[in-house]
């Protein structure tokens, strides 16, 4: 297990995240050009500076899907070397697993990571095997790809995980990291996972596992509770956590890599709650002011749209359009997004504006108000906003406004 700095990380209590926007992204009806692969796995590496290769786990794509697949994660795994550690996914059968490593063969910090199904309805779908006998072909291969060289660190996903006997997964995770795996994943693949059992899962599979295992998480969001899942794997002891750019994967996706990230690191007693106490989870702290611009990097290339409501980075944040909040903005946000994130508060003008807002907003556009037109501006905001059916006053709008106002009050003074 030597020189796996993913399983040294996960060992030593660090917080690994498992990339997973540019491969099960994919199945979200996504595709990002290899360029754009290389990009993104470079960025987020640099979230993590020196240590991106120790805190991220790139999975670059699906090599057995075509040749242009295969060509886009070797590419990843050459120009993205030294930033993230590239991972190629496979199923579960020795010619895949082949291909995989000849994808990433080579450079440094590669990974394969061979799905295997663990429920006895899924092995029978996927393998036509019972779930053990189908453990026990992963460990074959396993064995085998650890033999094609030693340069590619092995891991194995254990699909549907979370309809899986305990006590097998745990037998399973054992041989599979005695065979040469280095994390075991365990993935609730459709997603219907409530907290508590996702708790109970990495609890009882943890204890009755060995201390050389290193479990991860991989938790679908089809009942909007993946977030919440993968701290409750966290919570139980799990330090590698799959995720993914504005949550895009398969259906309804996995939890997003900017909440999971942020909610980690933007507070310290949080952290604490979920790790333990003392938990010291990075090797360099993480960059949160790149978060925002991954997020729209991501968003532009696949077409997923940031809205103003998307947490950590949706256009409403830093955004204030009403009385008290404009007045004491930090009593209405649970975080100051300039000071974490470098983004610039900005007034916005709706149909809920305040005499108060408007002004601040006229001052931006270079005109000062007094309180007749302030309240005359206000009127004629929030009329303009039921009369277009649109919540926000653009600033182009707001300013033809203000200019007829000028000279208004110009022509009246004469």
């Amino acid at each position: 297990m030597g020189g796996d700095v993913v399983r040294e990380s996960a060992l030593a209590g660090r917080v690994v995240l498992w990339e997973e926007s540019a491969r099960d992204g994919a199945q979200a009806k996504t595709l990002m050009a290899p360029g754009f692969r290389v990009r993104l796995a470079r960025e987020q590496g640099r979230v993590f500076g020196v240590d991106g290769p120790r805190h991220v786990v790139f999975a670059a794509g699906f090599p057995a899907v075509c040749a242009e697949e295969f060509e886009a994660v070797r590419r990843v795994a050459v120009e993205a070397e030294g930033a993230v550690s590239v991972a190629a996914v496979c199923r579960g059968r020795a010619a895949d697993v082949r291909q995989a490593v000849a994808s990433v063969r080579g450079t440094a910090h590669a990974r394969v990571m061979v799905i295997v199904p663990a429920s006895e309805a899924m092995a029978r779908v996927m393998t036509h095997r019972t779930a053990r006998e189908a453990l026990e072909l992963g460990v074959a291969l396993v064995e085998e790809a650890r033999g094609l060289t030693g340069g590619v660190a092995v891991d194995v996903c254990l699909a549907d995980a979370t309809r899986a006997d305990h006590g097998l997964l745990a037998e399973s995770a054992v041989a599979l990291t005695a065979a040469g795996a280095g994390v075991v994943v365990l993935a609730d693949t459709v997603g219907d996972q409530l907290p508590s059992d996702v708790a109970r899962l990495f609890t009882r599979v943890r204890a009755a596992a060995d201390d050389e295992v290193v479990l991860a998480s991989h938790l679908h969001n089809d009942l909007g509770l993946g977030l919440a899942n993968t701290l409750q794997a966290l919570e139980a002891g799990v330090r590698v956590v799959s995720s993914s750019w504005l949550g895009i994967a398969e259906r309804s996706g996995l939890v997003a890599t900017e909440q999971l990230l942020f909610l980690l690191a933007h507070r310290a007693q949080y952290t604490a709650r979920l790790l333990g106490e003392g938990a010291d989870p990075w090797w360099t702290a993480p960059d949160l002011t790149r978060l925002p611009g991954i997020a729209r990097m991501v968003s532009e290339e696949t077409g997923v749209p940031l809205s103003v409501t998307t947490p950590i980075v949706g256009t409403g944040v830093g955004t204030i359009s009403t009385g008290t909040p404009f007045v004491h903005p930090r009593l209405f946000q649970p975080f100051d997004p300039e000071e974490l994130m470098g983004i610039t508060p900005r007034v916005v003008l709706t149909q809920l504006a305040s005499a108060r807002v408007v002004r601040t907003v006229a001052a931006r556009l270079g005109r000062e108000l007094d309180d007749a037109q302030a309240h005359a501006a206000m009127a004629w905001v929030k009329q303009h906003a039921y009369r277009t059916g649109l919540a926000v006053v653009d600033d182009d709008a707001f300013g033809c406004y203000l200019e007829g106002l000028h000279t208004d009050v110009t022509e009246d003074e004469r």
